[in-house]
């Protein structure tokens, strides 16, 4: 068994003739820029491109496996140098039982399935080729389609305020939603972490994912886990999400739920931090609506009993973010030690020292030891190392 770098949650900005395909996402942002970044300055061994049911990035991983660039894996995935690229797409659910939009991820083992998946999905969504479009029809009818067509379920960022299950979808438990036995993990989203989730007891069954949710390059790896597996392959996924055969997930990486852009109840307008009581106008600015954070948003669900043992959960930040580390550093460092998971992880202190300041190098240790210090992050802006 050896351990594999994995964020299963990046989207696709444009295809490769151009058009949109995640509207929000970077223009540069293409599949073969994922993989390239990815196998490269990254250093990630498996990413899942979530916007893989759009027919033109179709059209451009067969054209990677058509010329050798790449290859389709006997167990599901595809080969793109180092790194192995799982297909997947976000789809949007808002059916009567839902009280508000729900983000659902769901990944396939081949091209041919995903194929397959937007075929039917044409037939339910008014255009496959955009991202995290609306699906007309049941979340427990894409979960059943998932599930009998050999896929994954995941539910994506659980927690954010909108277009998530606990955020918007439901009241009090996702068996309003979903059918509890055919998910196969839940992504925990960039303002909770594992402690913050094991105050809900439905979510014990299932292993938590973290993962960047990237509309840029730049923040591929901003969460990600490794993975205990035999060899990177889909299949291989499928084992460690439940914990199979000694497949595993051993560590959840993210950003210290505190910087999250979700993370406190603030005023929608002018992003005043509500306090404990307060009145339900801001005393700012004398707006009545609020945008309720993560962590009030769990303490409302929380029902908190014995939890099993999770993996380790380490606070990081984007290697990019950090303070003394501009744009020239950054490629000073990724010429001298190959990828961001080597100087995130494995690159001694005192190697560091021909290119990093001591101050710099010393925020690079803090950070394997999740000792960053934070200012808290809500209603859309995210938080910032001190």
């Amino acid at each position: 068994m050896k351990d594999y770098f994995a964020d299963l949650h990046i989207h696709i900005g444009r295809d490769w003739n151009g058009g949109p395909v995640k509207i929000t996402g970077s223009k540069k942002l293409t599949l073969t820029s994922v993989v390239e970044e990815a196998s490269h300055s990254k250093g990630l061994d498996i990413v899942g491109v979530i916007d893989a049911q759009s027919p033109a990035v179709q059209d451009e991983i067969q054209s990677h496996l058509m010329n050798g660039q790449a290859v389709e894996l006997q167990d599901g995935g595809i080969q793109y140098k180092h790194t192995v690229l799982i297909l997947g797409a976000e789809i949007e659910v808002y059916d009567a039982s839902c009280s508000g939009p729900v983000h659902l991820l769901c990944y396939f083992p081949y091209l041919r399935d995903m194929v397959r998946f937007s075929s039917w999905l044409s037939n339910k969504m008014k255009n496959i080729s955009l991202s995290s479009q609306r699906f007309y029809g049941t979340a427990r009818e894409l979960q059943s389609y998932v599930r009998e067509h050999g896929g994954l379920f995941i539910p994506a960022h659980i927690f954010t305020p909108f277009k998530s299950l606990y955020g918007r979808g439901v009241r009090t438990s996702l068996i309003e939603v979903l059918d509890s036995t055919a998910i196969d993990a839940v992504e925990l989203g960039l303002s909770a972490d594992t402690e913050m989730a094991s105050h809900i007891y439905e979510l014990q069954p299932y292993t938590y994912v973290t993962n960047s949710d990237a509309h840029s390059t730049a923040n591929m790896a901003r969460e990600y886990q490794t993975i205990q597996m035999e060899t990177p392959s889909f299949e291989e996924l499928r084992l460690a999400l439940h914990n199979l055969r000694g497949r595993k997930v051993k560590a959840n990486y993210g950003m210290n739920p505190r910087m999250g852009k979700y993370f406190q109840t603030v005023c929608a307008a002018c992003l005043q931090q509500q306090s404990a009581g307060q009145e339900s106008r801001c005393p700012s600015c004398g707006k009545g609506k609020w945008v309720k954070g993560v962590s009030d948003r769990i303490r409302e669900l929380s029902d908190k009993r014995q939890e099993r043992e999770r993996p380790p959960y380490v606070p990081q930040v984007p290697l990019h973010t950090l303070p003394g580390i501009g744009p020239k550093t950054y490629q000073k460092l990724i010429e001298a030690f190959q990828n961001e998971m080597n100087i995130i992880h494995h690159t001694a202190e005192q190697d560091l020292g021909g290119i990093l300041p001591e101050s710099t190098i010393q925020k690079i240790m803090d950070m394997r030891q999740g000792r960053l210090s934070i200012t808290k992050g809500g209603g859309g802006k995210y938080g910032r190392i001190r």
